[in-house]
């Protein structure tokens, strides 16, 4: 199993609101790229949720063959890049599109890797308990390359502390919850921290099924573009919009080609966050 770079991380069912169950453990969810680590005393491999490896582009991640001694371990978790203290997917991003990793980069976006599960210790774990699999984690020492991640017994005021910090949002997971490679069930759950605002709709990109709406908002009396969101062609702000008159594009910071219209109407949108930039992240029309 150790060598086996088929393997795919087990996934989680979403649901609309955070609940307290003593059978279960609540956990951040970190905004950050899911991983499988393979480590030992010999051999070191990252590999994406999708099966590639990109061991290469975290180098300082190979310190955790350390941590790890005589034994054959798989893990679990997220690599993550911190801003002002707080994980930032856009920052991760950033370093992700660095084709040379220099030492440069590696001190200017150092990343972590939050282990959260073990599945392989010299023996495959996946027909243990989550419990039991978090005791095996507790032995490997935290770093500053690797941290493993806290569970939390109060699901609801965990999920408070994350809506004041504006992070992503919690896991829940049965505590008896066994692993199931590739697979999604409702032994583990995610619970988003979703945000909602008012945008202006300044014009629009046909596509085969759907429209693409160019969303913006004024800024010092400048119409700045936050990003697009797809809605159906039978969706009523599509009547709207072709009822405009077309104009010339108003974003100070969008030069593709699109229908533009005056910006007239307003949709409501729900998101996770807004990147540095302030461009929205996950955006879906709220209907």
């Amino acid at each position: 199993m150790f060598h086996n770079y088929h393997l795919r991380p087990m996934l989680l069912e979403e649901v609309g609101k955070i609940f307290q169950s003593k059978d279960y453990l609540y956990e951040i969810k970190f905004d950050g790229f899911r991983v499988f680590i393979y480590a030992s005393k010999d051999e070191f491999v990252i590999l994406s949720r999708n099966g590639h490896h990109i061991t290469k582009h975290y180098p300082e991640l190979k310190s955790i063959q350390k941590i790890v001694g005589n034994h054959e371990i798989i893990f679990d978790g997220e690599i993550i890049a911190t801003l002002n203290g707080l994980p930032s997917f856009s920052y991760l991003q950033k370093r992700s599109r660095v084709k040379r990793i220099s030492s440069q980069i590696i001190n200017e976006i150092p990343v972590t890797f939050i282990a959260f599960d073990i599945l392989y210790d010299n023996q495959d774990l996946t027909n243990f308990s989550l419990v039991e699999r978090k005791k095996r984690l507790e032995k490997f020492r935290d770093t500053n390359y690797f941290v493993k991640s806290r569970s939390y017994h109060n699901g609801k005021k965990l999920f408070a502390m994350v809506k004041k910090l504006h992070l992503e949002g919690v896991v829940a997971k049965k505590r008896d919850s066994r692993y199931f490679f590739g697979e999604r069930t409702s032994d583990w759950v995610k619970i988003k921290n979703i945000k909602v605002d008012n945008f202006l709709v300044h014009g629009y990109l046909e596509k085969t099924n759907t429209y693409s709406l160019l969303l913006g908002e004024y800024k010092k009396e400048t119409l700045n573009y936050v990003g697009k969101v797809s809605v159906n062609k039978k969706h009523d702000i599509i009547k709207k919009l072709k009822k405009l008159k077309k104009i010339n594009n108003q974003f100070v910071n969008f030069r593709e080609d699109a229908i533009f219209v005056k910006p007239a109407y307003l949709v409501r949108v729900r998101f996770l966050e807004r990147t540095n930039s302030g461009m929205l992240r996950h955006a879906i029309i709220d209907e």
